[in-house]
């Protein structure tokens, strides 16, 4: 990092007017070049409110705001000025516009080392932009329309108009790409646009002790490796809080790994309530339809994988659960949650989900996922229409999930569910929502092999017509002190399970099954 002992450069000295009115990215731009220039140092913000496009980082330059000192994303069409131009690229085909282009952001780095960018200042991305341009083909391999197919990636981009759509205009507020040794910390960040903080390539990345609250995704950490998020508030309605990702931006598909998230809070409560510490829940649907967002997820860029995932002593409030999703080819490899607490689950507490929406370069595989283990997880007030869930597909299974020390309360009040199993919706964008109301009102797996519970406990609030868990298509099985209450009556239902045992639940001492294809398990002191 850059050395305590580097100079000074105040913004101020390289022209900068901190009235709000005058736009002083030129003045930013020439202190952190200087500093650049001398080898490094600390560019100072001091207090005051400074209006700005976009600022390019440099190596071994920290860029620092003072208490009161307040960066403004300046407007490209009231403010007499223009973001970077987002740069060209041959593999936007593969995911959305935003995740494929840096340099139209307030603050960028592309190829930097040595980087700080710390508070206790604030950013305000009033002149940010949260929308994408329109895609024009759908998210799935092999449906691009006529006129495109057979193109290479090269020549789609070219005839795409996207670029020039966005040109002069910023939707990130912090962009870093293929940069190493980088710290962001002590930073409010509010209103911006797509991303917060969008990092990709990134190795030895620290993010501590920012608060966050903005229109779509907070902190977005794409093909990245050895990355430590800390002790960060992230509120996020309309989009993900944290979210790991392994897109194919960098024209490969690359893992994104050892990556720890620790002691951090993400919600969903109306935008600007965390920072002015009212916290209102007026907001009852995401632009999707489904509840408020806010959540720490793995996917839905997934092309690369992930592997060596910690997620431990965090809070979710008035959001959706924790998502783990694989449907791009990549793998996802020894994944660790414990110590959550969530209240106000606006979706699904948990939900894994691998799939095949197959959104890369011809040849992408079908995903696989395994080695998860979640553990010490509390989570009440959760919407009772969606179960946790484990789902694969036929032939592409869930592998090797632990689940343990679990309590979930729902809501309850649902009558008995569809008979019929769920579509599968290989292709499917994945959300808990995708496969309706679960059949189950605790936990619904399917394509599973390798599932293990232990002391996990299901409640609710008012009587649950529902079975409280159910499996279809599951192998080694093993269910220890698990047990279910205000439901329907049905303690478990098994369709085509394979090694199953049961013991200290449901009343039953013990029970196991080496195959079967249809069974109903009773609470002992009902049968």
């Amino acid at each position: 990092m850059v050395s305590a002992k580097m100079p000074d450069f105040d913004i101020r000295d390289f022209g900068a007017r901190g009235n709000g009115v005058a736009v002083d990215s030129p003045a930013i731009q020439r202190a952190i070049d200087a500093a650049a220039k001398r080898g490094g140092g600390v560019v100072l913000l001091p207090a005051g409110r400074y209006l700005s496009f976009s600022i390019r980082l440099h190596s071994h330059v920290a860029l620092r705001f003072a208490p009161g000192a307040v960066l403004i994303a300046a407007d490209s069409q009231r403010d007499h000025g223009r973001y970077d131009d987002p740069e060209p690229n041959p593999f936007d085909l593969y995911q959305d516009f935003g995740h494929s282009h840096w340099h139209n952001s307030l603050i960028w780095g592309d190829g930097v080392e040595d980087v700080t960018i710390s508070g206790p200042g604030r950013i305000d991305g009033l002149g940010l932009t949260r929308e994408s341009p329109p895609a024009r083909w759908t998210a799935q391999r092999g449906h691009l329309p006529l006129s495109m197919q057979g193109m290479s990636a090269e020549q789609v981009a070219r005839l795409e108009p996207d670029l020039a759509a966005m040109r002069g205009r910023g939707n990130k507020a912090i962009a870093l790409k293929n940069s190493r040794n980088v710290s962001v910390r002590d930073l409010t960040i509010y209103k911006a646009g797509h991303f917060a903080l969008l990092a990709t390539g990134v190795e030895q990345l620290t993010i501590e002790n920012l608060r966050i609250d903005t229109d779509r995704d907070g902190i977005d950490l794409d093909s990245v490796r050895d990355v430590q998020v800390l002790n960060s508030w992230v509120n996020t309605p309309n989009d993900d809080a944290i979210v790991v990702k392994s897109s194919y931006a960098l024209g490969m598909a690359r893992t994104s790994e050892n990556v720890t998230i620790r002691g951090c809070h993400v919600s969903g409560y109306d935008l600007g309530t965390l920072l002015d510490g009212t916290r209102a829940t007026t907001q009852k649907l995401a632009p999707d339809q489904d509840g408020p967002t806010g959540r720490i997820k793995l996917g839905t860029e997934s092309n690369g994988g992930f592997r060596n995932i910690i997620i431990s002593d965090s809070t979710f409030t008035h959001s959706r659960g924790l998502a783990i999703e694989t449907v791009d080819g990549g793998t996802i490899d020894n994944v660790v949650a414990s110590n959550l607490v969530m209240h106000d689950v606006t979706t699904a507490p948990i939900f894994i989900r691998l799939g095949n929406r197959g959104r890369g370069p011809d040849g992408t595989p079908i995903a696989s996922l395994r080695h998860v283990v979640l553990s010490n997880i509390v989570a009440d007030d959760v919407d009772p229409r969606y179960a946790a869930t484990i789902a694969g597909l036929p032939g592409h299974p869930v592998e090797d999930v632990s689940l343990s020390h679990i309590r979930i309360t729902h809501r309850g009040g649902i009558g008995a569910a569809s008979a019929q199993a769920p579509p599968e919706h290989a292709g499917a964008y994945p959300e808990p929502s995708m496969f309706g109301i679960s059949p189950a009102q605790g936990l619904y797996a399917r394509h599973v092999r390798g599932l293990h519970l232990d002391d996990v406990v299901i409640d609710a609030v008012r009587p649950d017509a529902r079975t409280a868990l159910q499996f279809d298509d599951v192998a080694n099985l093993s269910l220890a002190d698990v047990s279910a209450n205000g439901g329907g009556g049905l303690f478990a239902l098994l369709e085509h399970v394979r090694d199953f045992s049961l013991r200290d639940s449901a009343g039953h001492a013990a029970l196991h099954f080496t195959s079967v294809r249809h069974a109903r398990i009773e609470p002992a002191h009902a049968s």
